[in-house]
Order: C-alpha cells, then sequence, then structure tokens
C-alpha cells in the first residue's frame, strides 16, 4: 500500500540520522581517549534499531512511501535487522582493537559506522534508482575514510586508495547501466522499469547493454570475480575492526539491491542475468578457492573465502526463474538470503577471534600467529574452529545448511546445466575445505610462539560465546531461521 504518511515508511532512516547528529556532538564533548560514552549510545542505538525493525518485519506489512521511491517490507525490514546487530556485534568486538591502535582519539570510526548503516537502510529500502544510488555512495564514502583511519599506517592508506579507485569504477558501471535502462524505460521507479521491460516494446539489445553494467556493479559491491580485485589488498591493509564493518553489513545491503534490481526490476531479462551471475559464480568458486590455499595471511586468506562464498550466494540467485515455477523462484532467492544471513554471523566470530588475539603494536593476522591457540585458550579455538568448519560447509554447523539449500535450490531446477553446477560448486568446496582445515591443524597441533594468557572484556568475551554459539545451533535448528527468510522472499514476490 501507499502510505500517506510517507515519514513512517523511513522510521529506521530518521532514528539513525538523528541519533548518528546526537552522536558527533557528544563526542565532540567527550575529551578521554576510550570514547566510552559514544560507544555505549552507539550500540545502543543500533540495538533500539533492530528491535525496531525485528517488530516490523513481524507485522508483515508492505508499505511504500515518496511517492513509491521508499519501500518498508518484510525483507526489507529483516535485513535492516540484521545489519544493525551485525554493525553493533563489530563495535563492541573492535572497540578495545581500535583503542589500542591509537584510533578512538577521536570518534570518527563510531560516527561513520552509524552513517554506512544508514548508506545501507537506504540500499535495502529503496525503490527507486536515484534511491539505490545515493544510499550506495553514502556507504561507499564512509568505508573509504574507515579504512584509511590509521592515517600513520601506510598499509591502511594505501588499501584506502586501492577501494576508493576501484569504488569509483565500480559505482560509474553501475550508474551507467541505471542511466542506460532508465533512458530505455524512461523511469527510475523500479516498479515502472519491470512494466515496461516486461511490455516487450523496449528493444532487447539496449536493455542488456544496460545490464551488463549493472551487473558489473553489483559484481563489485559482492566482490566476485573478474570484480573481486579489491577484496584481499582492503581485507588486510584495513586495520580488522573495519575490514569487519565492511566486510559483514554491506553485504547484506548487496543482497538486498541484487534484489531489487534484477529481481523487482528486470526479471523479464532474468534469462540474459542469470547466465552473467552463473559465470561469476563459478568463476568466484574456482579462483576464490584456488588463491585461498596459498595465502599465509589469515586476513587475506578469508578475503579469497569470501569471493567464493559470495559465489555461491550467486547460485542461489541464479535458480530463481529457471521453469516459469514461482515457488521454486521464491525457494532459490531465500536459500541465497539465508545463506547471506549465516555468511554474515561466521563472518563476525571468525574476525572477532582475530581482534581478539591482536594487542597494541602486534596484529594477530598471521596463520602462524595462531599456532596453539587451544592451549593457551580452549574456549576461543573452539569458536575459531566451529566458524572454519562452517565456512568449509561441515554438517551439523549452520554453513553446511546454507550451502545444503543453495545445492537444492540447483537441483531441484531438475535442468542437467544446473545439476552440473551443483556438482561443481560440491567439488569447489572440497578444495576450500583444505586450507580451514590448514588453520585448524595450526590451532590445535602446533606449539604456541608465546604462552601469555589472553583476556579479553566481559562484553567481547560473552558475545563471542553467543556468536560461535549461534553458528552452532542454527546449523542443528536451522528451521526458523529458514523460514524467516522464505516468508521475507514469498513477500516480497507477492507469490
Amino acid at each position: 500500500m501507499i502510505d500517506k504518511f510517507s515519514w513512517v515508511s523511513i522510521y529506521a532512516e530518521i532514528v539513525l540520522l538523528v541519533m548518528a547528529c546526537v552522536i558527533t556532538l557528544v563526542d565532540l564533548m567527550d575529551k578521554s581517549g576510550r570514547r566510552t560514552v559514544t560507544y555505549v549510545l552507539s550500540v545502543v542505538t543500533l540495538l533500539v534499531l533492530a528491535l525496531l525493525t525485528g517488530m516490523y518485519a513481524a507485522g508483515g506489512q508492505t508499505v511504500y512511501g515518496f511517492g513509491g521511491m521508499v519501500v518498508s517490507d518484510s525483507m526489507a525490514n529483516w535485513l535492516k535487522c540484521f545489519a544493525a546487530l551485525a554493525s553493533a556485534v563489530t563495535l563492541v568486538y573492535g572497540r578495545t582493537y581500535m583503542r589500542d591502535r591509537g584510533v578512538l582519539r577521536g570518534g570518527e570510526w563510531f560516527v561513520l559506522s552509524l552513517l554506512s548503516l544508514l548508506g545501507i537502510f537506504v540500499m535495502i529500502s529503496g525503490s527507486n534508482f536515484l534511491l539505490i544510488y545515493l544510499g550506495l555512495e553514502l556507504l561507499t564514502l564512509s568505508s573509504y575514510a574507515m579504512v584509511a583511519l590509521r592515517r600513520d599506517h601506510s598499509v591502511s592508506v594505501e588499501a584506502a586508495m586501492k577501494y576508493f579507485v576501484l569504488g569509483a569504477m565500480a559505482s560509474g558501471f553501475l550508474l551507467y547501466g541505471l542511466s542506460m535502462i532508465y533512458g530505455a524505460t524512461g523511469s527510475l521507479d523500479i516498479g515502472a522499469v519491470f512494466k515496461a521491460v516486461a511490455s516487450g516494446q523496449i528493444r532487447h539489445q539496449v536493455l542488456v547493454f544496460g545490464l551488463v553494467f549493472v551487473v558489473s556493479g553489483l559484481a563489485f559491491k559482492f566482490g566476485v570475480v573478474p570484480f573481486h580485485m579489491w577484496i584481499p589488498d582492503v581485507y588486510q591493509g584495513a586495520p580488522t575492526a573495519v575490514t569487519l564493518t565492511i566486510g559483514a553489513a554491506p553485504k547484506l545491503a548487496a543482497f538486498a539491491i541484487a534484489i531489487r534490481l534484477l529481481v523487482e526490476g528486470l526479471l523479464p531479462l532474468a534469462f540474459d542475468w542469470q547466465q552473467m551471475l552463473g559465470l561469476l559464480a563459478i568463476a568466484s568458486l574456482l579462483v576464490g578457492n584456488l588463491a585461498a590455499i596459498a595465502q599465509t595471511n589469515l586476513k587475506r586468506m578469508l578475503a579469497y573465502s569470501t569471493i567464493a562464498q559470495m559465489g555461491f550466494v550467486l547460485l542461489g540467485l541464479t535458480a530463481g526463474v529457471v521453469n516459469g515455477n514461482a515457488l521454486s523462484a521464491a525457494n532459490a532467492y531465500s536459500s541465497a538470503m539465508f545463506y547471506m544471513v549465516t555468511y554474515v554471523l561466521t563472518t563476525l566470530a571468525s574476525f572477532g577471534i582475530i581482534m581478539l588475539l591482536s594487542r597494541e603494536g602486534f596484529e594477530s593476522e598471521e596463520i602462524a600467529d595462531f599456532a596453539g591457540l587451544n592451549q593457551r585458550s580452549p574456549l576461543y579455538a573452539g569458536i575459531m574452529a566451529i566458524c572454519l568448519f562452517s565456512l568449509a560447509g561441515l554438517p551439523p554447523l549452520v554453513g553446511f545448511q546454507a550451502k545444503l539449500s543453495v545445492l537444492q535450490a540447483l537441483v531441484s531446477t531438475g535442468q542437467s546445466i544446473y545439476i552440473g553446477v551443483a556438482v561443481f560448486a560440491v567439488l569447489a568446496s572440497l578444495v576450500g575445505a583444505f586450507y580451514y582445515l590448514r588453520v585448524i591443524k595450526v590451532m590445535y597441533f602446533d606449539d604456541p610462539a608465546i604462552d601469555s594468557p589472553i583476556s579479553a572484556p566481559a562484553d567481547m568475551r560473552a558475545l563471542l560465546s553467543l556468536n560461535g554459539a549461534l553458528v552452532l545451533v542454527l546449523g542443528i535448528v536451522p528451521g526458523a531461521l529458514m523460514t524467516l527468510c522464505a516468508k521475507a522472499i514469498v513477500q516480497m514476490l507477492g507469490t
């Protein structure tokens, strides 16, 4: 329905923007180096937003505001809820890490995190090309600044420059593709674009030309081959807390705009964009897993792992419209959403352990730095092992359920080419299991280089334990989260 009170459709964005301004003012008055008040306000704001968006999502209403430019539906609200939670967890994990490196002398990290989340919210709820692009730019500009927060660290500054140059190029690709589609359809509204494309009165060649650039821009945001060049350098060069900031919640936004643009707007061109996504997915599974084997830096290894993991998400999107069955499409897209949510959950814990083991003047990011972790702390070694096993797709962890749901979506199409792709994905996962198991071998069977005890703030210790437990529990009983994703996608599709 069209919301007569348009502001209700952007309640989360309003709350986030107001609190970002308030926190900025509070931070200007906070002269301490710990930024305790700023930290607490930021985390509380994110938790309140997660609660609000979760309540709205459970209500199941779809509301369009501002002339249809903004949509607040179940999928949008659940993704906002998960993004807010991911951002809150990132702040908890990264606070001590950033303080030890002198970044909290100013509160820029907290404010930029909130602004990047605001960009994520706008992207998720955008039902108009212009609004989606504005959200994208807000997210990326905040991310560029966060990567360069350690101004005296040459590796971080270099990573920020690479990210900026490649990000600007990708934004240009997306903007050019959207402008081509706008020129062909005469509308920036996603619903109107769908109707214009479905009419069949627009030249197919023009639409496909614009579609190629749109898919290229989306591929950069997912970080898939061949638009993956920024991922390893930025993941390794950025402060680990910032790596988690740009590697967790923004993935949910990338999934959302892929659904908005490709499914809600360009579904009549599904035959074309599914082929493109399929090729990107296969290349990502191959390159990501093979390149990760050669890495000795854990952050860089997880970067290549991300490329392979995003290949699975694209496979879910690829299996959507094959037989013209709406139920099959909903199953495929919900499997991709489930995969993305569980990937973010696992990524939070894995990078949290990396930050926990880091200390002032030392970055614990080499695989060798995890030697003998089980002897120093069986708890943290267990959490890291759970995350790595989940990323590898071993049962009974949630990563296994995520991979299985995507593979089932591929096989259920009944077409031999999709079954073949599913077999290839399984073989690629077997290759990927090697580099995850190598880290676990180092943690449990190598001798520790240092015997010093591992200390962590109480909130970080408790949250890491909860995070690791969720990766295990959701693998054993995934039904509730799977049902949530399925209902959100079904409502979005209107089936």
